[in-house]
């Protein structure tokens, strides 16, 4: 079997969510690959320096260099393990996550060649991700979703839906909180019984803002810090309808993991969701930051259960698609 250098931020602990190095990382362990793992550092210094000396290491025994590849900082972190793959002549895979993405190309656009131009292949978990990339004129292009092991995921038949609310993420501006709270609050104003129940750590000081709001505005809403796959999907039990808020997304395993569960679902309409869900038949989408929009569509399915039922249903047989039994049949294709 293949050797595998995944390189990331392999930095899952108590107060943040693990990420596609964790979990995709340890499905392709499991079917057999030998992977290696870089960087756990802190320190963003440090990180860097430890997955660039993880090349090093590895570069006569390694077959292949996954690199998980943000906009953000790690853009750089994979810019500078890219090039080095190259000098090596070492065959190597930016995985491309989140919506923001294609700004970074506009942004970065000599960088993004000397990545993106050079590499084996690039996978894209979404159709989004891929036409945005082949708009810049990147051809090497290869969908492979995000995936989930779909029989961790009961599905819970629901018969009648409330204005139960989850919203599961981390608490980042890009992922607008705020907005599950205001919707929260405009349900009450509507004589509408309402509960909120927020999952997920503190990203960049906005899980505070969102306190702050909660208490101002006097709502009903729970916050649980970040809770493991098996503690969120055990709360889900208790809620009807899950809340995706994003500015930005490109093809998130919560949105997914809520299908399976038999959770109704309503979502922004940015990136790459409207690819990954299909509009007004597994999921409800209204515009980013329209809060009377998301109300309004909540109190719709109240008032059409028949109508949540069948969504909720027509969900999990969309999530179906994203189990790993399937999509690890793409990665095996890609790494023979």
């Amino acid at each position: 079997m293949k050797n595998l250098l995944y390189i990331g931020n392999k930095l899952a602990s108590e107060k943040t969510n693990i990420t596609t190095i964790d979990t995709l990382g340890n499905l392709l362990a499991n079917e057999g690959y030998n992977v290696k793992f870089a960087s756990d550092k802190q320190s963003k210094g440090i990180r860097l320096l430890d997955m660039l000396f993880a090349v090093l290491r590895n570069r006569k025994k390694v077959d292949y260099v996954l690199i998980d590849t943000y906009s953000t900082l790690n853009f750089y972190y994979a810019f500078f393990v890219s090039q080095l793959c190259r000098v090596f002549s070492l065959k190597y895979i930016p995985i491309l996550h989140g919506g923001d993405l294609p700004r970074r190309l506009q942004k970065s656009p000599k960088k993004s060649k000397l990545i993106f131009d050079y590499a084996y292949r690039c996978i894209s978990p979404s159709h989004y991700i891929k036409d945005r990339f082949n708009e810049f004129g990147f051809n090497n292009i290869e969908l492979i979703p995000n995936t989930i092991e779909i029989n961790n995921y009961p599905f819970k038949k629901r018969t009648h839906f409330e204005a139960k609310l989850l919203w599961v993420r981390s608490f980042k501006e890009i992922y607008n909180p705020l907005m599950a709270i205001k919707v929260a609050k405009k349900l009450m104003d509507t004589n509408v019984p309402t509960q909120l129940c927020m999952v997920g750590p503190d990203g960049d000081g906005t899980f505070l803002y969102a306190r702050k709001e909660v208490r101002d505005l006097g709502i009903d809403a729970s916050f649980t810090g970040k809770l493991t796959r098996k503690e969120w999907i055990a709360l889900s039990k208790d809620y009807d309808i899950f809340v995706n808020t994003s500015y930005f997304d490109n093809m998130p395993v919560s949105l997914i993991e809520a299908m399976a569960l038999g959770l109704s679902v309503i979502s922004t309409n940015v990136g790459g969701i409207p690819f990954l869900v299909n509009k007004n038949i597994d999921a409800i989408l209204v515009e980013p930051n329209d809060v009377e929009g998301m109300t309004n569509a909540i109190i719709d399915l109240l008032q059409n259960q028949n109508k949540a039922v069948e969504m909720a249903s027509n969900g999990r047989r969309n999530a179906e698609n994203f189990d790993w039994r399937i999509i690890k049949m793409q990665w095996r294709a890609l790494l023979k």
